[in-house]
């Protein structure tokens, strides 16, 4: 199964929560917002010299369902050029932002970037929410399965104080935190 972060927030909260997976030797795709690391750019190399992945969750973190074609393929390669300039690919996974899935003109923008797979998520941790460690542990470990994803988020206390647990859960049940491209290998 993958643990997928979405890369936004305060960059000691991520570095922290990185830890703690590397420490458990979980590996996870983070889906980086460009303006973040247009702010954070040592955060591109600290997701990948940890052994993670690192995808495009577009510039600015727009509603992309709500933004015409051209509109939606400047945010998807804005983001995926500054993740070329700190990294030197643009990475393989694109995440749409504010919507779950991706629809017909998200895929085809993504697609013309060079994203050739618009990644979902079938568990929703809610711990964007903030509401509280035992709930994101139980909210996340209640729908979890072999090959889930998994939507959680960098900049979040709870979020932090919960992938302890959530590890620990995983393993009880025999499954491990993998990065996007073991799991679908």
């Amino acid at each position: 199964m993958a643990l997928t972060f979405h890369g936004q927030g305060e960059p000691a909260l991520a570095r922290q929560l990185l830890t703690e997976l590397e420490r458990a030797d979980a590996r996870v795709t983070v889906f980086a917002v460009g303006t973040w690391l247009a702010d954070q750019p040592a955060m591109a190399r600290r997701v990948l010299d940890g052994g993670h992945e690192l995808g495009n969750h577009t510039e600015n973190h727009a509603d992309i369902s709500r933004l015409t074609p051209a509109e939606a393929f400047g945010e998807i390669n804005r983001c995926a050029q500054r993740i070329k300039q700190l990294t030197g690919s643009i990475g393989v996974w694109f995440r749409p932002s504010q919507t779950q899935h991706a629809n017909a003109m998200i895929r085809a923008q993504a697609s013309r970037v060079g994203y050739p797979t618009c990644v979902s998520y079938d568990v929703d941790s809610l711990d964007s929410t903030d509401p509280g460690p035992p709930l994101v542990v139980r909210t996340t470990m209640s729908q979890v399965r072999p090959g889930s994803i998994v939507s959680l988020h960098f900049g979040h206390r709870d979020t932090l104080a919960a992938i302890g647990p959530i590890l620990d859960g995983l393993r009880q049940r025999g499954l491990h935190a993998v990065s996007m491209k073991e799991l679908l290998a």
